[in-house]
């Protein structure tokens, strides 16, 4: 059985908003094995972004425990965080999040530059990467001379490019029309076969259920997972 690597325990996080006290999470607690396919549902302000931001180290929770391949965040400084999101977790949003100035390739290879490797590895690294969703032969066009989908698979190129183990991906087919959003899922499933460890979070039951272990959280609270 593959390792465990990541640990919610007993995990909540609480915002002010408007002079109120909203508890985005409500001692939740989750774990995913090395390898695994998860998707985290529940609809809109359930609490799931707020679980992806804590699990990709891009906020913290106020009580609770988050284990990461066997290490409480706690024990990292914010310059080791940083380090763990550039090359352990590989990030894909809705919203695309590519550079409108760049092309395909550059927008892979940004996360490649942070990491100060050399021009020959980084445009090895980005064409592999670009090949591995398929849009390799559209790598000098920039983002709006590509449809949704092919944008989606440059995100999805760029959370790849540094081979980290983990992918985090927040309602990646939001932005797509449904078929479109089905041949993301199948890419997010050809990745999965090859070995990325993912994390999937959707508002939709249905993309949901295509994953191997699915996670139910409303109002903060994780009530069940169904295997799928």
């Amino acid at each position: 059985m593959n390792k465990v690597m990541i640990e919610l325990h007993d995990v909540s996080k609480i915002y002010q908003v408007g002079g109120q006290e909203v508890r985005a999470l409500d001692h939740a607690s989750l774990s995913v094995r090395e390898g695994e396919f998860v998707s985290i549902v529940g609809p809109s302000g359930s609490g799931k972004t707020t679980m992806m931001n804590i699990i990709g180290c891009l906020d913290v929770a106020d009580s609770g425990d988050y284990i990461l391949d066997g290490l409480s965040i706690d024990r990292y400084s914010d310059r080791e965080l940083a380090r763990i999101r550039n090359h352990k977790i590989g990030f894909v949003f809705q919203g695309f999040n590519l550079l409108s100035r760049l092309t395909a390739e550059a927008n892979v290879e940004l996360p490649l530059i942070y990491q100060r490797l050399g021009m020959g590895e980084r445009k090895k690294l980005v064409a592999e990467a670009l090949r591995r969703v398929d849009l390799y032969d559209r790598r000098k066009h920039k983002p709006q001379e590509l449809s949704g989908g092919q944008q989606q698979r440059v995100a999805i190129a760029r959370a790849l490019v540094t081979k980290p183990s983990l992918l985090l991906a927040d309602e990646p087919t939001g932005n797509l029309d449904s078929k479109t959003g089905a041949e993301i899922i199948e890419l997010f499933h050809e990745l999965h076969r090859s070995g990325n460890t993912i994390l999937l979070i959707t508002h939709n039951p249905d993309i949901a259920k295509t994953a191997n272990r699915m996670v139910q959280i409303f109002d903060g609270k994780v009530y069940e997972e169904v295997v799928s």
